[in-house]
């Protein structure tokens, strides 16, 4: 009789051990009870979760293409190619849409009635630097400014970008002003689509730091703020709204009003 009991508990022990291991290889084994059933049920029918959203990358290859998280840049494959137009371009339509040139500062005072003054404006800096033009332009050119510099702050804002202003290097230029320059510099043109107060030279190698005040922004290279301000400029060019040469020396993009 005690035979028979220790082999009746050691068959029973030896069950025990046998589940425990089952459950330790396999925690789900033995818990499909309906209320887990239901969750489990739930739990396939629900929908997908969104995708996390990742962080802001750049890629950091030698092309322009980079992603700020938000839409992606992909400037243009040429700046020469794709702001090809020349002075014999520009001067034409310089002169069509233009004011005649102005002698000197005192008569650009005099002639401020077909101008306007593009010296302040929430889309753009002048210059402080700017020392061989004065901040007037026609009104078609003056618009257009104003268009580019609005333009950029929102693909800026579209890609994720910290907000830049473009800075406007070059207006409108006197008579004088030419005169000073051509001594100065051998590249200068006497004629130039300055005088005419249709042309403006926009910086790609500097901007102005869009910053609310006690908020410090995170750095961005001036190649991005290039790559997006030439995407705006193209844009504007292909719809005919201007002619733009791309000046390496100067680091500025010429521009003409059409």
């Amino acid at each position: 009789m005690r035979l028979k009991k220790k082999v009746f508990y050691g068959f029973w022990v030896i069950v025990l051990i046998v589940l425990a291991i089952v459950r330790y290889a396999n925690p789900n084994v033995m818990r499909n009870s309906p209320n887990d059933a239901a969750k489990e049920e739930v739990k396939e029918t629900a929908p997908a979760a969104a995708p996390a959203r990742h962080g802001l990358k750049r890629k950091k290859s030698g092309g322009s293409d980079e992603s700020w998280g938000h839409h992606r840049i992909t400037s243009v494959p040429s700046y020469k190619r794709s702001f090809p137009d020349l002075q014999s371009v520009q001067i034409e339509a310089a002169r069509k849409y233009g004011v005649p040139p102005v002698r000197d500062r005192e008569e650009a005072e005099r002639r401020k009635s077909g101008l306007v003054y593009v010296g302040s404006s929430p889309y753009y800096a002048i210059d402080k630097r700017m020392n061989a033009s004065i901040p007037y332009l026609v009104p078609r050119a003056s618009r257009l400014l104003q268009t580019i510099g609005r333009n950029y702050l929102d693909s800026l804002s579209a890609k994720g970008v910290p907000l830049h202003k473009v800075i406007v290097s070059s207006v409108l230029r006197t008579e004088a002003d030419v005169a000073r320059l051509v001594r100065r510099n051998s590249n200068a043109s006497d004629q130039s689509c300055h005088r005419f107060g249709t042309t403006f030279d926009i910086c790609y190698n500097r901007y102005e730091t869009v910053s609310p005040p006690g908020e410090k922004r995170r750095a961005v290279s001036t190649d991005t703020l290039k790559w997006v301000l030439a995407e705006v400029l193209r844009d504007l060019r292909q719809d005919q709204r201007c002619y733009i040469k791309y000046e390496v020396k100067q680091g500025c993009f010429h521009i003409t009003t059409r």
